[in-house]
């Protein structure tokens, strides 16, 4: 008797496997799943059945991938290597059964469960537009481990195949089939029909197309490593994430052959499996499970979104909304200031949605609305104005005379603490922050923003609302800058001190982005707009006794913005920033410490200030507000990993030589 298998025979000798991991609401590959599978698959193997189906008993899911909790307590590449070799000759067995065998794809499949589905000779999945299938494990520092270097190469080609690993980024059904990877698209209602059909036709098994076979050739293969490598480079450095570099070479030594190329794929799985980005990519993933799950589960549902201000902030707000399926309605003085906002919200729908009916539906579920006539119906209203207390305190006295029972105001404010907002409210404590980032289609975080007494059930919804449209809240209590608008300050003031030391500014953002930020902060400055960090630089300035770069000042009074302009620290062309070279430029030998560690040194003041109530939050909402160099952990982890006493004798010695910005916070101890 198996717990996470069902095996059933048909009158006409075919088996239907289905998985279903017990006590889960989706299937993954555990090693007791795997040590089942060995069960089942043995009396398959001594006397073979007319056919093979393997599908899932769970909606929606067919397999997630492997247990990334079991990764956690591998702590050698021998055991590593142990384990994922067992995995492979457990498919290896499933591809070698004296039988046709279709796997139905009848919901997400990712990872080891796509690796699964692959050692079948047939694949169906069910139609539709989800992107359910994928091989992400690069995300994790990884590559596939259990033959799927090899046989998506084989199936699909390296054209198809590589791209599909190299991202990590998932595709459809349909992509699926149009790659050679799924043999057919069926319904939810057909799938049994379409697999036993394939079964009995027991046609040719999919293969790559003739000039992929002849690409997968050792003589053509050194010429598309080089292009695979060129195109790598330009999204991640091998020092930093060595999965892609790595998964790249096996195959340039060893193509899609099976004799050689599993081995050479769980020597190299098991190598990255104990890299310390692996490991801080994998804890990154927990960590992003540990945003989801804040918060309680509530019968409170957000279908009418109410957004007054237009702006970019704002409109751009009222468009994600609207296409994660909420009705919203979008208020600001007049229709001129809202028409820019649709004009953006349609191009995010025509970049997004590519069915053209479900495109119409987005669009007509955001409405303009001068009148403000939406907030008597809306459940959540959401105040995205310019940052002024008397201006904002106005709006909310005119809100909640038309606000109906039970509906939540929050503003996202990237400055101004909730206390002093929601002085003039009759319900105060049901009142919350809902700080976004700009580009919002882009930037993942929300931090969802609480004073010491509001009432957790507003917290609550807001928590909801942010996970219902596909964003990662952060619960921070109110104070200055919040998290991250708090920890970027210092790192793009120590920018501005190293321009005025004559630093060159690409040499500033080559920095950076050596240590693994996804750009620098001059770049940084230059794309959220110089007047809003002007803006920010006042407010934390004012809190924190902290001087304003006067160069900011001055770039705003002669209209120079950043990319929104056309012009700031660099010029931009096509949203792009053309940057000048800076050859034979001197850079201090401490150029790296002098941007990260104020950083750092932050993070550890909000820890020991409660704004963040543990350092494992905290470094989750640095790394997903601010793009920190997810393959580090988080701030805190990063001074953990590199020695609590060696930062603090790094930022004394910065103190000593460049100023007292760098003194040790309160709080190092307590780490």
């Amino acid at each position: 008797m198996t717990q996470h298998w069902k095996v059933k025979t048909d009158d006409d000798g075919i088996v239907w496997l289905g998985i279903d991991k017990a006590d889960a609401s989706a299937n993954v590959l555990s090693s007791e799943v795997l040590m089942e599978l060995d069960g089942v698959l043995k009396p398959l193997e001594a006397n073979p059945p007319r056919g093979l189906i393997l599908y899932s008993e769970k909606p929606g899911s067919f397999v997630m991938g492997a247990d990334i909790k079991e990764f956690v307590g591998i702590d050698t590449p021998e055991r590593a290597y142990e384990l994922v070799r067992q995995g492979q000759q457990l498919f290896d067995r499933i591809e070698d059964l004296r039988c046709p065998t279709v796997a139905v794809i009848n919901g997400v499949c990712l990872g080891g469960g796509l690796e699964l589905a692959m050692a079948c000779d047939y694949r169906v999945a069910l139609a539709g537009d989800q992107r359910i299938l994928g091989l992400p494990e690069v995300k994790l520092g990884l590559h596939p481990g259990f033959g799927g270097t090899v046989r998506i190469v084989r199936i699909c080609g390296v054209r198809a195949g590589m791209p599909l690993m190299l991202t990590g980024n998932p595709i459809t059904a349909s992509k699926g089939r149009k790659i050679g990877l799924v043999d057919d698209i069926t319904s939810d209602e057909g799938w049994r029909s379409t697999a036993l059909a394939l079964i009995r036709a027991a046609k040719p098994k999919q293969r790559a197309p003739l000039v992929d076979r002849l690409l997968d050739l050792k003589p053509a293969r050194s010429f598309v490593r080089n292009m695979l490598l060129n195109q790598v480079r330009s999204k991640a450095r091998k020092e930093h994430y060595p999965a892609p570099y790595a998964m790249i070479e096996s195959w340039a030594s060893n193509g899609a052959s099976p004799k050689t190329g599993y081995e050479a794929e769980a020597r190299s799985f098991a190598n990255l499996m104990c890299t310390s980005t692996s490991r801080n990519l994998v804890r990154v993933f927990f960590l992003q499970s540990r945003l989801k799950a804040q918060g309680n589960k509530i019968d409170t549902k957000i279908k009418h979104v109410h957004v007054v201000g237009a702006g970019v902030m704002g409109g751009d707000i009222a468009a994600w909304c609207a296409l994660r399926g909420h009705t919203v309605t979008l208020q600001d003085r007049e229709q001129k200031y809202i028409d820019p906002a649709m004009d953006r919200a349609n191009k995010l729908f025509g970049k997004r949605i590519r069915d053209v009916t479900k495109r119409a539906d987005a669009q007509q579920r955001l409405r303009a609305d001068v009148g403000g006539e939406g907030v008597r119906d809306a459940d959540l209203i959401i105040e995205a104005i310019y940052e002024n207390l008397e201006a904002k305190q106005e709006l909310y006295r005119a809100l909640q005379e038309k606000m109906k029972p039970g509906a939540l105001l929050a503003s996202n404010t990237s400055s101004i603490r909730l206390e002093e907002l929601r002085t003039v409210l009759t319900q105060p404590r049901r009142f919350i922050g809902l700080h976004f980032f700009n580009p919002v289609a882009m930037l993942p975080l929300v931090e969802v923003i609480r004073c010491e007494d509001t009432d957790q059930e507003a917290m609550d919804i807001g928590f909801a609302f942010t996970k219902g449209i596909g964003k990662l809240p952060l619960e921070c209590a109110s104070s200055p800058g919040f998290v991250v608008n708090r920890i970027l300050a210092p790192y793009m003031a120590e920018a501005m001190h190293l321009a005025e030391d004559g630093v060159p500014l690409v040499e500033i953002d080559r920095a950076a982005e050596a240590f693994g930020m996804p750009m620098g902060p001059v770049e940084l400055v230059d794309s959220v707009g110089i007047d809003v960090a002007l803006h920010v630089s006042k407010v934390l300035g004012a809190a924190m006794n902290r001087p304003v770069p006067e160069r900011l000042s001055r770039m705003v009074d002669d209209g120079f913005l950043g990319r929104k302009s056309g012009q700031g620290f660099y010029r931009w062309e096509d949203g792009k920033a053309v940057k000048p070279g800076a050859e034979n430029a001197s850079v201090p030998a401490d150029i790296q410490d002098r941007l990260i560690l104020p950083m750092v040194n932050e993070a550890v003041a909000c820890l020991h200030e409660g704004v963040v109530k543990d350092a494992d939050l905290l470094d989750a909402g640095v790394i997903f507000g601010t793009g920190f160099a997810p393959f580090r952990g988080g701030p805190l982890h990063y001074a953990l990993e590199r020695g609590r006493d060696e930062v603090l004798a790094a930022l004394s010695g910065l103190a000593q030589t460049h100023g007292d910005r760098f003194l040790p916070t309160g709080g190092w101890s307590d780490l």
